[in-house]
This record gives C-alpha cells, sequence and structure tokens, in this order.
C-alpha cells in the first residue's frame, strides 16, 4: 500500500510542478514581455530626442548622407541598449539606421509603421527571422513639432527553452526539494494511513464495507446510526421497512431530513444509552435500544436498533385474551359448580320454588352485567376483560363495580387495545393486591370509562391499604413494588410509559388505611 501511495505522490507532485510551470512560464513570458516593451518604448523616445536626429531629418541633405551622420550615432545607442534593432525612417520611408547596412537607403514596406507617421505612439509585435519581437513605434518631431521621422526600435522576445535555461538552477533545487519532501510526506502519509487502516488494504477495506452493509441489511431488526453532525451512515433495509421510508441512497443525508421524529440525535445530547424504549416515529411503534458510539473514549455518533411492535402486539394482544378467556373460563367453571351445587341441594331439599327463584335470580344478575357491557362497552374484548375482572374479583371477595355512566364507543388511533389492556387490566390487578393486603369485609373496587369527543379517561378506586406521599413518588420508577412476590414493579412503569407516549396525564390520590385512586386521561 505505502507503494501505491508514494507512487501517487510522485505523480501527483510531477503533474502539479507541470501545472504550475505552465502558469509561471506563462506570467515570465508576459512579464520579459512587458519589460522588454517598456524599454524599447523609452529607447525609442529618447532617440527621437536626440537633437543631432532631430536636426538632420530637418536639412534637405540626400538620405543617404542623412544616414552616415544618424547610423553612427545609433548604433552605438543599440549596441549599449542590447536591442534587436533601431531604425530611423525619414517621412518617404527610407531607413537612415538600421544594423544590416545594405537595408540603409532602401524604403521600408512595413505594413503596421503607417500609424506612427500620424504622431502615434504604440507597441506592436512581430514574427522576424529571428522570431518574435516587440517593437516601439515613436514619431520624430523637430522644434517645431513637425514630424520629420519615425524611430523603430525591436526587442527579441525569449523562448521557453532560454527562460527555462536562464532559470536551470531554481528549477534544479525547487525539483530536488520537492521530490525530497514528497516523498518523505508520502511515506509519512502511507504509515498513518495505514495505522488508521488497521494495516489493511484498500480492497480488504472495500470488502469488509460490503459485507458490513450485507450484514446489516440481513438483520431482522432496523439499525440506524448517525455522526457527530446527524448525518447517516448506516440505515439498513429492515429500517425501511418498519419506518416506511422509499428513499434510496440515504447515507450521507441529514437524519432531520428523513425522519423528523426519530429522537436519535438526543443520545449526542445527552451521551446516554437509552434501552427498551417505545417510540412513536413516522406513524409507527417501534420498541428501540438507542446507544452512543465511543472510538477511544470520544463519542463520534449514535445508533439505533429497533423492532417493529406492530406484531409484537397483535401476539400480545392475542395471548392477553387468552389468558383472560382461559381465566374467565375457570372462574366462571367454579361459579357454575357452586351454583349447581346450591341449585341441587334445594331440589334435594324438595325447596322446588327457591331452586326457580335462585336460577331466575342468577339469570338476571347475568343479564344485567352482560347487557350493560355490550350496551355501553363497544370492544367486545375490553368487555370479556371487565367481565373477568368483576369474577375474578367475586372469587377473592371483592365487589368489583363499574360505573353505570361508563362508556366507550371507539379507541383512539393513537391508543391500541394491548396498550388499553396494559392500562386498565395493572391498574385493576394493583387495587385486587392492595385489597388482600387489609383485612375488612367490604372490600370495593370502582371502574369507570369516560370518553366524549375531547378526552378519554379511565378511573380505578379501591379502599385498600393505601399508600404514603413517599411511596406515591416512587411507584412510577421501573423496578419498584411493595410485594414480597418476584415480577412485579413494572406494571406502573408500563402505564407511566404509555401516557406519557401519548402526551395523557396519570393522577394518583392515596391515604394509608383509606385507599387509592388512580385516573388517567388521554386528549383525543
Amino acid at each position: 500500500m505505502n507503494g501505491k501511495i508514494m507512487s501517487l505522490t510522485f505523480f501527483i507532485i510531477v503533474f502539479s510542478f507541470l501545472v504550475a510551470g505552465i502558469f509561471v512560464l506563462g506570467n515570465i513570458l508576459s512579464t520579459k514581455e512587458k519589460e522588454l516593451g517598456n524599454q524599447a518604448m523609452l529607447i525609442a523616445r529618447t532617440v527621437a530626442k536626440l537633437p543631432e536626429v532631430q536636426k538632420e531629418l530637418s536639412t534637405d541633405k540626400k538620405p543617404i548622407d542623412q544616414a552616415k551622420v544618424i547610423n553612427e550615432t545609433i548604433e552605438g545607442i543599440r549596441i549599449i541598449n542590447k536591442a534587436e534593432y533601431i531604425v530611423v525612417l525619414n517621412m518617404d520611408h527610407i531607413r537612415l539606421s538600421h544594423p544590416v547596412k545594405a537595408l540603409i537607403g532602401k524604403k521600408s514596406n512595413t505594413s503596421d509603421e503607417n500609424a506612427a507617421f500620424a504622431e502615434h505612439y504604440y507597441l506592436s509585435k512581430a514574427k522576424g527571422e529571428v522570431g518574435k519581437t516587440i517593437r516601439a513605434f515613436v514619431p520624430i518631431m523637430n522644434e517645431k513639432h513637425q514630424q520629420v521621422g519615425v524611430v523603430i526600435v525591436g526587442y527579441s522576445l525569449p523562448t521557453i527553452v532560454e527562460i527555462l535555461y536562464s532559470i536551470r538552477k531554481e528549477i534544479l533545487v525547487a525539483t530536488l526539494l520537492s521530490l525530497l519532501f514528497g516523498a518523505w510526506g508520502a511515506w509519512m502519509l502511507g504509515r498513518n494511513m495505514k495505522k488508521q487502516m488497521f494495516d489493511l488494504e484498500p480492497h480488504e477495506i472495500a470488502k469488509l464495507y460490503t459485507e458490513r452493509t450485507e450484514t446489516f441489511n440481513a438483520m431482522h431488526e432496523g439499525i440506524i446510526a448517525i455522526d457527530n453532525d446527524f448525518t447517516v451512515t448506516i440505515f439498513n433495509t429492515k429500517a425501511k421497512q418498519i419506518l416506511g421510508v422509499d428513499q434510496q441512497d440515504l447515507i450521507g443525508k441529514k437524519i432531520y431530513d428523513i425522519l423528523p421524529d426519530t429522537r436519535l440525535p438526543e443520545i449526542l445530547d445527552y451521551n446516554q444509552p437509552i434501552y427498551n424504549k417505545e417510540l412513536f416515529i413516522n406513524q409507527h411503534n417501534i420498541m428501540s435500544n438507542r446507544v452512543p458510539i465511543e472510538v477511544d473514549g470520544e463519542t463520534v455518533g449514535a445508533i439505533a436498533i429497533f423492532q417493529d411492535r406492530t406484531e409484537v402486539k397483535k401476539l400480545a394482544e392475542e395471548l392477553t385474551g387468552v389468558k383472560e378467556f382461559v381465566q374467565a373460563l375457570r372462574i366462571q367453571n367454579h361459579e357454575h359448580k357452586n351454583k349447581i351445587h346450591t341449585i341441587a341441594g334445594l331440589l334435594q331439599l324438595g325447596h322446588y320454588q327457591q331452586a326457580l327463584s335462585y336460577i331466575e335470580e342468577v339469570k338476571e344478575k347475568q343479564d344485567e352485567i352482560a347487557n350493560f357491557l355490550n350496551d355501553r362497552i363497544k370492544n367486545q374484548n375490553i368487555s370479556g376483560l371487565l367481565l373477568s375482572k368483576i369474577n375474578h374479583g367475586k372469587e377473592l371477595g371483592i365487589d368489583v363495580e363499574i360505573d353505570m355512566n361508563s362508556q366507550l364507543t371507539y379507541l383512539p388511533d393513537q391508543l391500541d387495545f394491548n396498550d388499553f389492556v396494559v392500562i386498565i387490566g395493572n391498574l385493576i390487578e394493583n387495587a385486587f393486591d392492595a385489597l388482600q393486603l387489609i383485612n375488612k369485609d367490604d372490600k370495593k373496587v370502582l371502574i369507570s370509562i369516560d370518553q366524549d369527543e375531547e378526552t378519554l379517561s379511565i378511573l380505578v378506586e379501591d379502599n385498600g391499604v393505601g399508600m404514603s406521599d413517599e411511596v406515591i413518588s416512587r411507584i412510577f420508577a421501573n423496578g419498584f413494588t411493595t410485594k414480597r412476590n418476584e415480577n412485579h414493579g413494572i406494571g406502573l412503569y408500563l402505564i407511566q410509559d404509555i401516557v406519557k407516549k401519548l402526551d395523557g396525564t396519570i393522577d394518583v390520590t392515596s391515604s394509608p388505611g383509606e385507599g387509592t385512586s388512580v385516573f388517567v386521561t388521554f386528549y383525543l
């Protein structure tokens, strides 16, 4: 891997040098051209102001005679300033000075010199036998400010090879230093990357990433992970199915843009894990475990592992219904035997009328409670649950009374059957437990269910042992119980969890020795 990194680094260095060199050379050429242009213009202006040049051009001498004086003066200036040429032209475009003596006295036919004969100062570039040249054109004016000629000064522009040759030492030093530090940097980078990647090669990392992704997608639980910037790093297929997310390529997106109510970012704020928490996300009930991700003692993200509670709730509903049905059958069977024994005894004693009255009384009571539940409680499962609790109370010697004004026409969308069973079932069982801890003849439990367009309320009261204020402050803690039996201490915790999830309220009123009242309200 280090060899690949070093090769790549050298390639990058060479490519960078090439790109940088192009820009540097272009800048050098531009700077050199500007410098030579300024120098040519300065020399041209100087020559144009020479008195002897102005004087000779103002005379009526023949051009050849003027050239003898002017060329001698100009040639010295050209040599001193290292110009390619300095040409003086009279108004007839006749050359009066030139490095090539054969051209002196000849007429110039350069197309770009015409503007100079109209008193213009300018620079131009031309391509000649020795390469490109930069030329300065300056008109020559006499003392009367009349144009008597033109001076042209030319400098050859350096080629790229000449520029490279002129800075060959600098290029050599820069190249050696860059290669040296580049090789050292590549070695350090490769070693550091190798260490950070646990000495794995790139193809091994790619393989691990693919295996990790496929492993997460194969899991039955939904998995979502984010980094400290709330950017999604893991979002497996099961999570999409559970939460009903249809988007693809979720990696790299912000979690708030995908699921605003995920509550995963709060793990980064609290930096504490939360286990077995029921959440309502994107219209789905899930059971979630959310844990911060730590690397070397530093939190770098958070991960949520969750399951869809829909199937679990259906199973719980079925199991709860079966359990209550079995309980109801057992109690009903026990009561039926007692009633049969009573009727049989009356018949054996010949008290036929009493037996008939007893049968009618039992039937009337059964019909009364059954008709009430059918009329006021529209959910048959909950009606069966309440009937089971009434019969169970009789078995325990507890009078279970249902408020005759109670009614339940439907379950709200946010409150499913299983949640309702958890609430009312646990409240009634807690009331039964409290009454069994006290010795009194008149043991009662009052159940009231009231519903209107805005609220659904559940009230369970008992005249049992009651609780102190200190106990009331702790009853909703997970695992807290006043009972000695095992598997207690979770009922009220589950009730509070459901109430919080649905933004409801729960009020507890109790006094030692007088009983307890629990009032749960949901806002529809």
